[in-house]
């Protein structure tokens, strides 16, 4: 298509539309308009009442069958249980179609008043209307469906059955970490009870060996509580009080030269000759006899 013929129709379809405007302003000056969307409404369309049309397509699908094959029951609604008085049946304008409850509860009487009406020819006709006690239905599923379905079922439990032990094994690993966890802990302190049982034995504080055999010592141990709460020291134990009895005990040494209060007091030792090379005859140095150098022994070999 040429660029005139593009232009040609550009110009016809605002032409076209100039002329729709002009004739909505006067549609609106006239007060033809009306508030809403304005849509060209066509005409009603009429309805047919094709009968012979209708009777041909009926005698097309009809079957000629007994009731007993088709079951169809045409009867009004039944009577109103709750005021028996109205037993003849509402026309259709009595029926408002707006109202839901109205509507459902016709639908529900007429389907009670066709049940009324076919029981009777049923029991004539010795149909049955009631289901045995051992009456077993047909499936609407075949059983190759069923069998699908079963195993579908049977997968899914069993995919649940697997997550759920999943998760009981991470719970009993995090369980069996815990519980580990907590042995080692237990271990640990026990050694350590142990080893601080066993330097209390070796410092004399307790003279108990009940830690050898896998007891727990005593939190206590070695401890007695006084009025005052203080603790009190235990003599020497069994194995120190065997070796002093043997060899003997020769004392403490360390710190055995260090001053008390009682040693700091007593003077009674005190020599004033003896402290200090001080005393009556004596001038401090001078009482000293001073070996000579060897400058004088030797004058002093000189002269001999």
């Amino acid at each position: 298509m040429s660029d005139y013929e593009n232009q040609s129709l550009s110009e016809s379809e605002s032409e076209e539309s100039v002329i729709t405007d002009k004739e909505l302003q006067t549609a609106f000056s006239r007060g033809a308009l009306k508030p809403g969307l304005n849509v060209v409404l066509e005409g009603h369309k009429k309805a047919l009442n094709n009968v012979d049309g209708l009777k041909q397509c009926l005698s097309e699908f009809k079957q000629h069958l007994a009731w007993v094959e088709r079951l169809d029951v045409t009867s009004g609604q039944a009577p109103n249980v709750m005021n028996p008085t109205s037993y003849h049946t509402p026309d259709k304008a009595t029926v408002d179609p707006e109202d839901d409850f109205q509507r459902e509860m016709s639908f529900y009487r007429q389907a009670q008043a066709a049940v009324l009406k076919a029981l009777p020819w049923l029991h004539h006709q010795k149909v049955p209307t009631r289901r045995p006690d051992d009456y077993f239905a047909e499936m609407a599923k075949s059983d190759q469906q069923m069998q699908k379905i079963r195993h579908k079922l049977k997968s899914k439990q069993a995919a649940m059955e697997k997550s759920e032990k999943a998760k009981q094994l991470r719970a009993l690993r995090k369980y069996g970490k815990k519980v580990q966890t907590e042995v080692l802990q237990k271990r640990q302190k026990e050694k350590a009870t142990v080893l601080n049982a066993i330097k209390k034995y070796q410092k004399g504080l307790s003279d108990k060996l009940d830690f050898l055999d896998g007891e727990q010592p005593p939190p206590h141990q070695g401890k007695k509580e006084g009025d005052g709460g203080q603790r009190i020291k235990k003599g020497p134990n069994a194995k120190r009080r065997y070796k002093n009895q043997k060899f003997g005990f020769g004392g403490r040494k360390k710190g055995s030269k260090w001053n008390t209060r009682e040693s700091h007091n007593d003077v009674s030792s005190f020599r004033a000759s003896v402290a200090h090379n001080k005393g009556p005859g004596k001038a401090g140095k001078k009482g000293f006899n001073k070996r000579p150098g060897k400058k004088m022994r030797q004058k002093m070999k000189s002269r001999t």
